[in-house]
């Protein structure tokens, strides 16, 4: 059976490994890095809609805002956008296009999923690599964002998001290829 397009038999709390349950110390590390992750994007997020009408407030009645203001909104913009992209990525809730997998059989469907999510490693792993690369020289060159914050701390974010995608869709597909070697179904 397959599931509609953008969704997951993955929820946040049905955490597998290979397709069984984790050991239990597991299951809570990965509770806790959830919800870590959770609140540090709502945190961003809060600060963002505070900021924001903030500087609309000051600029229309003060005629001036915040110096540091609009350079911060566009990098919350940045952590809010990737780190929300980590966050899709704990359930596999990327969006997808799902046109194959209505017309192959189950072994078939997984074998796609497989596949997809190798690609979705490589793409991950040579972005995380090349912005890891572009914050080296940021923090070598000591280059300043603003207000003299350095532009490496605000954009470590880059390397580390994908990094974290990566790693997740390279423990999807482990799954999905010990799913085929068991001869389960996709939604075992």
């Amino acid at each position: 059976m397959t599931e509609p397009a953008g969704e997951s038999n993955m929820s946040d709390e049905d955490v597998t490994i290979g397709g069984r349950p984790p050991p239990e110390y597991v299951s809570g590390v990965v509770g806790v890095v959830h919800r870590v992750e959770d609140i540090f994007l709502a945190v961003l997020l809060g600060a963002m809609i505070l900021l924001a009408p903030l500087q609309i407030f000051l600029r229309n009645f003060f005629d001036e805002g915040v110096t540091w203001g609009d350079p911060l909104l566009r990098v919350l913009v940045l952590w809010v956008g990737l780190l929300g992209a980590v966050s899709a990525s704990r359930g596999d809730r990327h969006i997808g296009i799902d046109v194959f997998s209505r017309f192959v059989g189950d072994r078939l469907q997984l074998m796609l999923r497989v596949a997809t999510s190798v690609f979705t490693v490589v793409v991950c792993a040579m972005v995380a690599w090349h912005s890891g690369q572009f914050v080296a020289i940021e923090f070598e060159f000591e280059s300043e964002a603003f207000s003299g914050m350095p532009a490496w701390i605000m954009q470590i974010v880059i390397p580390f998001a994908f990094s974290a995608m990566g790693l997740r869709y390279l423990a999807y597909a482990a799954t999905d290829v010990m799913r085929l070697v068991r001869g389960e179904g996709p939604d075992a």
